[in-house]
């Protein structure tokens, strides 16, 4: 799951494994299991470039793993060799919002270390726009639905079954209330 901080990648990404029966791995997770400390204290005491190269470590380690759901940080795509290693090992789907919606969110955290720096609304426009045609590479392209995130989690499971060319088992049959049955 590739995006921008906020959009969803996490939250959508717990609830999307099981539901196709494997794993999930939050990238930043992992980094900060690695190496001990926060994202943000990585961010501080080693600087962006050394968290990148850690990152890059990390996602590959997973992509080299058992079979699951990854949901990268919103820089990752920056480094070539982790678009090189998603798009060789990876089925990989851009989670999209609105730039309001994850200024909203990501600003829920105090732990984002690139909202510190300034205007959170601007900062997002602008990482947007230098990271959007990474993201757009992605093979899924899903827009955030409005609701409960199973709702984009079972839009994900129909797209990743067309894209695959395969009829999920559990198909939700959607409701007028927006929910699917699992």
């Amino acid at each position: 799951m590739v995006g921008m901080m906020g959009a969803g990648k996490t939250t959508v990404g717990r609830r999307l494994a099981p539901r196709i029966g494997v794993p999930f791995f939050d990238a930043d997770n992992e980094i900060e299991r690695a190496a001990g400390m926060s994202v943000t204290e990585l961010f501080r005491r080693h600087g962006e470039t050394s968290f990148r190269q850690g990152e890059a470590k990390v996602i590959e380690r997973l992509l080299d793993g058992t079979p699951s759901v990854i949901a990268t940080g919103g820089g990752a795509l920056l480094d070539a060799e982790t678009r090189r290693r998603i798009a060789e090992k990876a089925v990989s789907i851009w989670i999209k919002a609105d730039i309001d919606t994850i200024v909203r969110r990501a600003s829920r955290r105090g732990s984002r270390p690139l909202l510190k720096t300034g205007d959170p609304h601007e900062i997002i426009k602008k990482l947007l726009k230098e990271r959007e045609d990474y993201y757009a590479a992605a093979d899924i392209h899903i827009d955030t639905q409005p609701g409960p995130h199973i709702n984009t989690v079972n839009l994900i499971i129909e797209m990743l079954g067309d894209y695959l060319g395969v009829a999920p088992a559990d198909k939700p049959r959607h409701s007028e209330s927006g929910k699917g049955a699992s």
